[in-house]
This record gives C-alpha cells, sequence and structure tokens, in this order.
C-alpha cells in the first residue's frame, strides 16, 4: 500500500539532501498535518547534498524537477491530486538527468491508498 504525503514527509535526494517541504493546500489534514499534493515536490530547494566535487565538476542537488510517478490517478484535492508515497522525480544535480528525488518518510501511516 502507498501512504499519502503530509507535511512532515521526508523526501531525499539520491545523495541524501533533504527536500524542503513547502505545501499549496489548506483544506486536508491527517492528524493536523497538511496533505501534499501535485505539484507541491516541484521546484523545491534542496538542502545537504554532499554530491560537491567542484575538481571533478560535480555539482550537488540544488532543486526538484517534475515529478516523474507517484501522484494519485484517483484522489485529488481541490482538482490536485494526492502525493503518495511512490514519488520520485529528477533533481539538477550531477550527472545530469540520473540523480532522482524520492521519499524517506511519508509523514503518516494512517491514510493509505490502494494499488
Amino acid at each position: 500500500m502507498m501512504q499519502w504525503l503530509t507535511e512532515d514527509a521526508l523526501l531525499v535526494c539520491d545523495h541524501g539532501g533533504r527536500v524542503n517541504n513547502k505545501l499549496s493546500q489548506q483544506l486536508v489534514e491527517i492528524a493536523g498535518r497538511r496533505v501534499m499534493v501535485a505539484i507541491d515536490p516541484e521546484g523545491r530547494s534542496i538542502s545537504g547534498c554532499p554530491n560537491a566535487d567542484v575538481l571533478m565538476g560535480m555539482r550537488p542537488c540544488v532543486t526538484t524537477l517534475p515529478v516523474k510517478t507517484g501522484y494519485s490517478d484517483f484522489i485529488a484535492i481541490a482538482g490536485h491530486p494526492v502525493c503518495l508515497s511512490t514519488v520520485r522525480g529528477l533533481t539538477d544535480g550531477t550527472p545530469p538527468g540520473t540523480v532522482d528525488y524520492s521519499v524517506k518518510r511519508p509523514g503518516q501511516v494512517l491514510v493509505e491508498a490502494g494499488s
């Protein structure tokens, strides 16, 4: 089963940098925490990515790019699909087009979506 994401969700880049959540809706909460919807994970800053080696031309992940998978096909809030624990997308880190961000913790365990 896939859990819905809340503002307490932990999303990280492949290197371990943390995505800084910012939510757009205030209508639905789980245990007092707002639910994430499309496009909340996109265009967010990433802090603490250790992938930085100037001599090798390595750039740390700084920003999330569009989500590739993980938005609900069935449930939406105010027309925006709910984010599920399967959210995954690319970052702007190096090598380009190969570094993903994904969910490490959904932020809650009460509400699940069927497969």
